[in-house]
């Protein structure tokens, strides 16, 4: 692939389901909402039911619930085998008992869907809307990677994210990154600037640092218009967003996955089992994760939960070059992020649309994602007046006028660090929101910690920063 930064592929990349369970001995092509390895089918009719993890609340057992408990609770018992619960037969595909439900199959669900599916887990993917869709925060063609971090908790992150695309490009068989590098651009007294030349040198990564003057012979297309300095890091690139959200929903679907699109949540049942009721059936699971981007607070709030965030609308503009290729891939011309006030722009090289090329603010204007497409005033697009004021002072190789405008969403936490815990009132409901507009990247770790929160495990990582309780209205989560 061009550029590519991967080793060769690694070896133990499969699922741990056996063969013969799910789809993971033959691999599957059905498209989304269909029953790819769901439970009950011809090809996979099996006996399940283990031990979950510990669940405690005030309405929830303090232990590992039992089998007889939960045939009780479902109104049937346990076969005299005592093998477990038998699952839904092929003709009620509607009401079978999985270990775990991601409801959202943006990038951070379909993560998180993949890793439990790859450790044996029966899992059920359920989306909303039609798949492909982009009416949430995971479509397009392209999203930033890279190591360059202020924060030191998302830099320590970013090794383990790299290594995990990489296993998912090697079993999907496709380029998911190019790299192109990042160029940082700040003022030398700028702290935060300082914080990314300290970051990447810490970590070791492989980085250059420019003032104006070399910024000029390097980067010809760009004009460091207030005399701001650069550190290129040379391992950054551009990851294929709507290749990668493929990736992860195939390889979740060749373990033995089920995802059903064009079903919308109307009800969630908290218990030792959770019931989760859609447009198109009921079901039920011994957990439930949330990823539903934008929509998470409205399918909380049921559960006696709301959580500080806020949905905003960008506006991802693209920008003709004069002179076709100045801004190109093919042109070397890498990914930028500038740090300006009192929002970051970011740029990425013309590729997805020949000729234009990618610059948006980190930033947009609160909007309902049910209303996402509705027109808005002038007075609400302060970005696009910014974003022309940059374009024509640092790419003067750009048109100052944005060619296209798309739309996307972000979901905001107040600190923007992401939001990824239990339900403070029900431990087997685990909860990831508040992606903040940089989560794309961090995807596969996010898919792992949610993965090893709703198994009862312990996380990989230091969870402190990106617990529920941070927020001094909000109560702890449930242990």
């Amino acid at each position: 692939m061009p550029g590519s930064l991967y080793a060769s592929p690694k070896a133990g990349l499969g699922c741990s389901r056996p063969p013969g369970q799910g789809e993971a001995a033959g691999g599957s092509d059905q498209p989304a909402g269909t029953h790819a390895g769901e439970p009950g089918s011809p090809k996979d009719q099996r006996w399940l039911l283990e031990a979950g993890p510990e669940v405690s609340s005030t309405q929830l057992p303090a232990r590992p619930f039992q089998k007889t408990e939960l045939c009780s609770w479902l109104g049937s018992q346990a076969p005299a085998t005592g093998e477990g619960l038998k699952m839904a037969a092929a003709g009620e595909p509607h009401s079978s008992l999985y270990d775990t439900i991601v409801v959202g199959a943006g990038i951070q669900g379909s993560f998180t869907a993949y890793h439990l599916a790859k450790r044996g887990r029966n899992t059920l993917l359920l989306e909303q809307f039609p798949l492909p869709h982009s009416r949430g925060s995971s479509h397009g063609q392209s999203r930033i990677i890279r190591h360059a971090y202020t924060q030191e908790h998302y830099a320590q992150m970013m090794a383990d994210s790299y290594s995990l695309w990489e296993q998912l490009e090697a079993e999907a068989g496709t380029p998911l990154y190019r790299q192109t590098g990042l160029l940082v651009l700040g003022a030398n007294t700028n702290p935060e600037f300082q914080l990314f030349c300290r970051t990447l040198a810490r970590h070791r990564i492989p980085s250059e640092l420019f003032t104006a003057e070399s910024l000029r012979g390097r980067f010809p297309g760009i004009r460091p218009y207030c005399r701001e300095m650069g550190v290129f890091e040379r391992t950054a690139g551009v990851l294929h967003a709507d290749r990668a959200l493929q990736a992860a929903q195939d390889g979740f679907r060749r373990c033995g996955g089920a995802l059903r699109d064009r079903e919308q949540v109307t009800d969630i049942q908290p218990g030792v089992v959770v019931t989760v009721t859609t447009s198109g059936g009921v079901y039920r699971a011994k957990s439930l994760v949330i990823t539903a981007g934008p929509w998470a607070n409205k399918l909380l709030a049921p559960l006696g939960l709301q959580l500080p965030l806020q949905t905003l609308r960008i506006n991802v503009c693209y920008w003709k070059e004069k002179v076709p290729g100045t801004y190109g891939v093919s042109a070397h011309f890498p990914c930028f992020l500038a740090i300006c006030a009192p929002h970051h722009i970011y740029g990425l090289p013309s590729n997805e649309y020949p000729g234009l090329m990618k610059v948006c603010c980190h930033s947009g204007s609160p909007a309902d994602p049910e209303e996402r497409d509705r027109p808005l005033e002038a007075s609400a697009l302060p970005d696009i007046q910014m974003l022309r004021d940059f374009v024509s002072k640092y790419l003067p190789g750009l048109v100052p006028e944005p060619a296209v405008v798309e739309h996307c969403m972000y979901t905001n936490t107040p600190d923007e660090d992401f939001i990824l815990d239990r339900h403070p009132k029900f431990s087997n409901i685990v909860i990831g929101a508040g992606f903040s507009g940089h989560g794309f990247k961090l995807a596969p770790v996010v898919g792992k910690l949610l993965c090893q929160l709703s198994l009862g495990e312990e996380p990989s990582y230091t969870m402190e920063l990106f617990r529920i309780h941070r927020f001094p209205a909000l109560p702890p989560a449930a242990l």
